[in-house]
């Protein structure tokens, strides 16, 4: 798996201001069927640790903040 660089090379990002990882919530790391989300152990909040996003959106969707957002590609809509 290739090892997520920077946010802005993923195609999943977290909103820190909404994540309530810090409360216990790891609903979009449970859901990923790749184990791609992972939460931050310094700052507590849920980032993207690997790059092989299947666009199948579960953390999207499942998140009860709303916090997660998936970008999918122009040619995969």
């Amino acid at each position: 798996m290739t090892i997520a660089a920077t946010p802005t090379q993923v195609p999943v990002s977290v909103d820190n201001d909404k994540c309530i990882a810090e409360k216990g919530c790891t609903v979009c790391v449970d859901v990923c069927p790749l184990d791609v989300l992972a939460i931050d152990m310094l700052t507590r909040k849920a980032f993207m640790k690997f790059d092989e996003c299947w666009y199948c959106l579960p953390c999207e969707t499942d998140c009860p903040t709303g916090a997660v957002s998936v970008s999918i590609p122009y040619l995969l809509r």
